[in-house]
């Protein structure tokens, strides 16, 4: 049975039946992005078989913020986090920051068990959800560094976990990436297929990078890597961080260009918490059909924007839906980087079930792997603990791709148990609640 590389949005599961990829979104109700608007990369596909996502709960402010699409909120069983999402009107853009900070305190008055909000700002006219044009304004707000973010808010001091758009409102050129999404998928001649297949074969029996390419780690080792896919996310990031942490694991995240520079302080997190930063495009649009100019390119402004936020150069790359050709391959390696698959893809946005999700990954964890998992998935967060837990009863240790294959960027191991500056103190809080709550702000 194939095996397939499933993504699916998370910030828009009303419409989950609209079957969107990973990171992704549709248009949401009551708002028109016209055609030559469309993000490259903001409408995405789905794997056939693809369940509805569990239901993200929702808090309803009352009185009512006109300006909030929504809020949601989800707990990994330590902390919570918030995430709210904003529009306005380009006549309300100098609003923005007064906006978020109001909003900010809104929420976190609203529910007590909240360790941080996420803000986003949107520009009205042009929303087309995640994945859509970039926000104006982004902010990652620690409950207990909410009153250092409504001093900058009012315009005073400075406050490190924010993003300011240079160009609010501005619309890509290109249409969105609409190819079926599969597992490892190479596009070529017969000639091309063949000399693949033995670089595939070569690498499974051998290990390592091969020809630009890696598969695998050595059999032998203790070591897998464990990478996630599309980050990062709002709302989501911070609490697979304060997971990885609280077991002292390092991963490698592959991240989308345009998501890390909306989000740039979740990536500086990563990098200090001793995670590996790779390369997922910038825009999460499948390589194949493009120009290799134009496919390049993509490469090149991901790389740029994450070594930009962490100061280190960008090693690894994994092309969207596992889809490369030998000139995309040609590009990577002419750019100095490996392109990286997979050998245990439990398909977490699938959303099979955790039960599921951790039978499938038991059975195909092993050493020198590589494991998939994406950073948004609701089940993924529910599995980890026991994930991790299945790998530490092997003797496996689970850790970057360049520590796979000898080539470590990270240094030391997060500890555990700690909160890092700028991000939530850990609390005792539910895992993924279940129902929708209407509250009022505290006086």
């Amino acid at each position: 049975m194939t095996r397939v590389n499933v993504r699916f949005s998370l910030l828009f599961l009303p419409l989950a039946c609209a079957c969107l990829a990973q990171g992704q979104s549709t248009k949401p109700a009551g708002v028109s992005v016209r055609a030559a608007q469309a993000q490259p990369g903001q409408v995405q596909p789905v794997a056939p078989g693809t369940l509805a996502a569990p239901r993200i709960p929702r808090l309803i402010l009352d009185p009512a913020i006109p300006e909030v699409q929504k809020v949601e909120y989800l707990g990994n069983g330590h902390i919570e986090v918030a995430g709210a999402v904003l529009t306005l009107m380009p006549g309300d853009y100098p609003r923005a920051r007064a906006l978020a900070g109001y909003v900010a305190r809104r929420v976190l008055a609203a529910r007590e068990q909240l360790d941080e909000v996420d803000v986003s700002v949107y520009d009205k006219p042009s929303y087309g959800g995640f994945g859509g044009p970039l926000p104006l304004l982004t902010a990652s707000v620690p409950r207990e560094r909410l009153n250092d973010f409504l001093e900058w808010s009012a315009g005073r001091g400075s406050f490190d976990r924010v993003w300011l758009s240079s160009k609010p409102g501005a619309a890509p050129a290109r249409p969105p990436d609409r190819v079926r999404e599969l597992s490892v998928n190479f596009l070529g001649s017969l000639a091309d297929k063949t000399a693949d297949a033995v670089r595939h074969t070569t690498a499974k029996v051998l290990g390592g990078v091969q020809g630009g390419l890696l598969y695998r780690g050595n059999g032998k080792s203790a070591l897998s890597a464990l990478t996630f896919d599309d980050a990062p996310h709002p709302m989501y990031e911070p609490l697979l961080l304060d997971l990885l942490r609280r077991d002292g694991v390092h991963a490698t995240f592959f991240v989308i260009g345009r998501n890390a520079r909306a989000y740039p302080y979740f990536v500086s997190d990563m990098a200090a918490q001793g995670h590996e930063v790779g390369n997922h495009t910038y825009h999460h649009v499948r390589l194949p059909p493009l120009p290799v100019a134009v496919a390049t390119q993509e490469m090149v402004r991901a790389s740029q924007v994450i070594q930009g936020i962490t100061g280190k150069p960008v090693r690894y790359f994994r092309p969207p839906g596992g889809d490369y050709t030998p000139a995309t391959l040609k590009a990577a390696e002419g750019l100095g980087l490996t392109t990286v698959f997979w050998t245990d893809d439990p398909g977490d946005f699938q959303n099979p079930g955790t039960d599921v999700l951790i039978e499938r990954y038991t059975r195909t964890l092993r050493r020198g792997g590589i494991v998939l998992l994406h950073d948004n998935a609701p089940e993924m967060l529910q599995a980890l603990p026991e994930l991790l837990r299945v790998a530490e009863d092997r003797n496996i240790d689970l850790n970057t791709v360049g520590m796979l294959v000898g080539q470590p960027q990270a240094l030391g191991r997060p500890e555990t148990g700690r909160s890092v500056p700028g991000q939530a103190t850990p609390q005792r809080t539910p895992a993924l609640v279940p129902a929708e709550l209407r509250v009022s702000p505290r006086p």
